[in-house]
């Protein structure tokens, strides 16, 4: 008898050892502050671009930030810098910012707004050679496939002609959140 109290006692503090351990987690969870609260909204990441075809190359590096204001919307600020270059033509480096909205109607279909500003410095090729520096803008608007982190799709620059930086006003992406 004396062996069986023992172990409904070791039992008793097991489970309220295991008790009590639930409820200051869940006393730990509601008491975050605000910050923390809104740094757990925040993701990291951005996207890359590639584009070539016929003696055209762009490649474009995108560092940014979103915060998440609920399950369908994020907004968010980012950083470009983008190599384009026309073979015999021109070479030009192209950097700057931009803000980023995001809408995700499905988990899956991720669509887009993105304007950006950036400074573009052309060195343009040939015997009459010289360089331009000038700034441009473009307004983004895409759609995507969303599986986790990562979203591939295609976005279109409603701002550009089809004289534009860019070569086309259609720019294929990979956009990652962590």
């Amino acid at each position: 008898m004396k062996c069986f109290f023992n172990r409904f006692r070791n039992l008793f503090v097991l489970f309220a050892l295991f008790f009590l351990n639930e409820v200051k987690a869940q006393q730990d969870n509601t008491s975050t502050p605000k910050e923390q609260q809104f740094w757990d909204k925040v993701q990291f990441g951005g996207g890359i671009g590639l584009g070539f075809g016929s003696g055209y190359t762009d490649i474009s590096l995108a560092p940014s930030a979103i915060y998440n204001v609920n399950e369908y919307g994020s907004i968010g600020l980012g950083l470009q810098y983008k190599y384009l270059k026309q073979q015999n033509s021109f070479a030009s480096h192209l950097y700057g910012g931009s803000v980023i909205g995001l809408l995700n109607p499905l988990p899956q279909i991720q669509l887009s707004a993105e304007l950006e500003q950036l400074r573009v410095n052309v060195n343009l090729e040939g015997s009459n050679s010289n360089s331009q520096s000038f700034w441009n803008t473009g307004l983004f608007l895409g759609a995507g496939y969303r599986s986790g982190f990562a979203t591939i799709g295609v976005r279109y620059n409603v701002l550009g002609d089809e004289n534009n930086i860019y070569g086309s006003r259609f720019t294929p992406f990979v956009r990652l959140y962590f």
